[in-house]
């Protein structure tokens, strides 16, 4: 099982890009104890051109997202959805062979109370069309100022506790 971690944003400096770590670092874990995981990518979309297919993208396709069979979104909230930088990531890449038939595992940011709720909602629509499956556990992680700290590390147990979960499920 190849898996890849998206942190859905271009912004220096994101507490989307801190999630995106932890779940790396959980999932790196889980590839050392448990065995099953073969690779675990961390694909940034900072400094990324994806609006167009060149040739930076079809290398990203070829040693990323074509091998990876599982990948999960950490999708900040930018009026009220995802953000455009990561659907012009699907939209421009080759939706057969990076997207459809692999499964999705879904995480939204806000600094709100909603975690992302309606971006959740449109992600999935989107990964639905695209024919992929998305694991029914969308964690919204709201207030995300109190969630994690400039350094990456989670603040509230409550919240690793979530995510270690919504990965076990996830994988299984």
């Amino acid at each position: 099982m190849n898996i890849t971690v998206i942190s859905g944003t271009a912004r220096n400096n994101s507490r989307s890009l801190r999630v995106a770590k932890v779940y790396q670092g959980l999932l790196l874990e889980k590839q050392q104890n448990e065995g099953f995981i073969e690779q675990v990518h961390l694909l940034s979309l900072q400094g990324l051109p994806v609006w167009e297919r060149g040739e930076e993208l079809k290398r990203i396709e070829q040693e990323i997202l074509i091998p990876s069979t599982h990948f999960v979104f950490v999708m900040p909230e930018y009026n009220g959805s995802f953000p455009g930088i990561l659907k012009l990531l699907l939209d421009n890449s080759d939706i057969r062979l990076c997207w459809r038939g692999k499964n999705a595992l879904l995480t939204g940011l806000a600094d709100g109370r909603a975690g992302n709720l309606r971006g959740l909602d449109h992600m999935t629509t989107v990964l639905q069309y695209l024919q992929m499956h998305v694991y029914w556990n969308k964690l919204p992680l709201s207030r995300i100022n109190e969630e994690i700290d400039d350094a990456g590390q989670l603040l509230k147990m409550d919240t690793k506790v979530a995510i270690e979960a919504q990965i076990t499920g996830f994988l299984a």
